[in-house]
């Protein structure tokens, strides 16, 4: 701020002097000599009275002197409102990140809750393609020492021990299950290879049951790729369900199992020609049976997608389908040579 000034003299106006005094700011008056400019670079917004007086040139004193009143309006940054906005977003801030702090450690609490859960759903998946299949295939074996006795002791006894074997081995799955420490049923990534001895196995039990069996046939196209084991054993249990499904429900003749591996994705398909699935249970499920239920969790849980399709009389397609990204990982950018082989068992 500048502030200009001056007194008159006719006579010797060089002999003029000044004092000058900013009234709640100089504390005394300031000699400007005679300098007729004051100037101000840090006055706070206020209402403000600038003196000054002068001499003449005989060294005598105005005491009145002249007077200037004024106001300085505040910046923005000085006003009380401003000052208020600033609380209210600090506060606001603080309050955003506890709202986040609570927002985490709910997820936390969530993840850990839904983790839970879904190892519950695991647990009881794992009961029932393990114990609960393992059980039902020990009542027909059961079932078909009945239909030998008491005629054909020997093929009865046979019959019995193999199902003891069978029994030994359904409660160490059901231990290793319960324990979490059960692997899938085959060691190496060959699926396929694993498939055909579950066929073969299912095939021997409705054999011994019933003196039939579905025949059977594994197909593989594309180059056999790594897959994750938890991915793995949950891709191979949802082909286990639909396979036992087949051969123990369907009263099919043929069954076929096509593994197809391509760039875009791996793909799992099991059909067959038996009686069908009413559309009701296909929807719904059959109450107090998880089979399809567990079908459709395990899908869900490694990114997949399962369809399900049946008509009545005519058969039954389960297809699984998972993104090459999910399935294969960093291999699935890799070209894909492919070429078709068959392994077939016949029952």
């Amino acid at each position: 701020m500048q502030i200009d000034y001056t007194a008159l003299s006719f006579v010797a106006p060089e002999k003029i002097r000044f004092r000058a005094k900013l009234e709640g700011r100089d504390t005394d008056w300031k000699d400007a000599a005679n300098e007729r400019k004051a100037f101000y670079t840090d006055l706070p917004p206020r209402h403000c009275r600038f003196r000054v007086m002068a001499t003449n040139n005989s060294g005598v004193w105005n005491e009145a002197g002249g007077s200037l009143d004024f106001s300085i309006d505040p910046a923005y940054y000085q006003t009380n409102w401003f000052r208020v906005s600033c609380a209210a977003a600090f506060l606001a801030l603080l309050w955003a990140l506890h709202q986040y702090r609570l927002h985490q450690i709910a997820e936390k609490f969530n993840a850990r809750l839904e983790g839970r859960v879904d190892e519950r759903l695991r647990v009881a998946r794992e009961l029932h393609d393990t114990l609960l299949q393992s059980f039902h295939g020990l009542l027909l074996n059961f079932q078909a020492v009945k239909n030998l006795l008491p005629g054909r002791v020997g093929e009865a006894r046979q019959v019995l021990e193999t199902t003891l074997d069978h029994a030994a081995q359904a409660i160490t799955e059901a231990r290793d299950a319960v324990q979490d420490l059960r692997s899938s049923a085959e060691i190496t990534n060959e699926l396929a290879k694993a498939l055909e001895v579950l066929a073969r196995d299912l095939a021997e039990q409705e054999r011994a049951a019933n003196g039939n069996a579905a025949a059977c046939s594994v197909e593989v196209e594309g180059t056999s790729q790594e897959l994750h084991p938890i991915l793995r054993d949950e891709v191979y249990q949802i082909t286990v369900e639909a396979l036992r499904n087949a051969f123990r429900h369907a009263r099919a003749r043929q069954i076929e199992v096509e593994i197809r591996y391509d760039a875009r994705q791996l793909r799992v398909r099991v059909r067959d020609d038996g009686a069908g699935i009413d559309a009701s249970v296909l929807q719904e499920g059959r109450a107090g049976h998880f089979g399809l239920k567990g079908m459709r969790e395990r899908a869900r849980a490694i990114g997949g997608q399962l369809k399900v399709w049946s008509e009545y009389g005519v058969g039954t397609e389960v297809d699984l389908s998972i993104p090459a990204s999910v399935a294969y990982g960093s291999r699935a950018s890799r070209r894909f040579r492919v070429f078709k082989s068959k392994g077939r068992t016949n029952s």
